[in-house]
């Protein structure tokens, strides 16, 4: 049963991946249902900006993918089982949920979708497809299975490649994070070997719509459009001075209009 939480029009619950993992997750706002897929070190909490403006207009459901927040981290890990727990969290969000995924997120979702997932449209912000990133992904890696989850969190924050310079260590990071340090190796698992899965997103009849940020580095533009063309619906549209770290104030409009004519096309149909 759903339990409400402190913070006034968001309820919070859980519901039971196959696998029997109990995942948590946040349901706010009124409308067609929406679930928000997190990236690398993302949880429901770090959705609720994006979330409470998209609220307006649909009932958005943000969760804690497995190891992070309230839920659960059965082992071992699969990706096959992450697809599990976004089902399981369409299932309560209800049928022809659409989907937004941010980074690692947004290449889950697709994933899930071309699993056999049945979902309404996707939208996904530039998920790291890239071969140029592979050696330190490859690093990171090795430090995770080495069992040096905060010094791969420290190589991962410290990408050489991001718009904005490298990003604090995990001494100035917010509480909570390098506990997830450890989840890296499941985001790594998601991406494969980090080029785009072309036999993969064939699957994906879902409309997509595939968006990046003009301030980010030349390769996830590359990135972006090399998604975009893999997928049989979809579009590509990069908002303009915005880096990975995207204001949601001038995401949420974009993704609205897209999903909200998603909707009235399949209603006068």
């Amino acid at each position: 049963m759903d339990e409400v939480s402190n913070t006034p029009g968001r309820v919070g619950g859980r519901v039971t991946s196959r696998d029997g993992t109990p995942i948590a997750y946040e349901r706010y706002g009124e409308g067609p249902p929406l679930v928000l897929v997190s990236g690398a070190l993302g949880t429901a909490a770090g959705g609720r900006a994006l979330g409470g403006l998209l609220a307006r207009r649909f009932s958005v459901v943000a969760y804690d993918r497995r190891g992070r927040g309230g839920s659960g981290d059965t082992g071992p890990y699969a990706v096959e089982r992450e697809i599990e727990d976004l089902a399981a969290v369409v299932g309560e969000a209800g049928a022809g949920s659409a989907l937004y995924g941010e980074g690692t997120g947004g290449a889950l979702a697709l994933a899930a979708v071309a699993a056999g997932l049945e979902a309404g449209a996707v939208a996904a912000y530039e998920p790291p497809y890239s071969a140029e990133a592979a050696e330190r992904r490859r690093q990171v890696g090795v430090l995770l299975g080495e069992g040096r989850p905060l010094a791969a969190l420290d190589l991962f924050l410290a990408d050489p490649t991001a718009a904005s310079g490298p990003r604090p260590g995990v001494t100035e990071l917010r509480p909570g994070v390098a506990e997830l340090a450890h989840t890296l190796a499941y985001d790594l698992a998601v991406l494969g070997d980090g080029t785009v899965p072309e036999r993969l997103l064939a699957r994906v009849h879902a409309r997509v719509l595939v968006v990046d940020g003009g301030a980010s580095p030349a390769w996830t533009r590359r990135a972006a459009l090399a998604l975009t063309a893999a997928l049989p619906r979809a579009r590509h549209r990069t908002l303009t001075g915005q880096t990975h770290e995207v204001a949601p104030h001038v995401l949420a409009p974009v993704l609205e209009d897209f999903l909200t004519e998603d909707r009235e096309t399949v209603e006068a149909a």
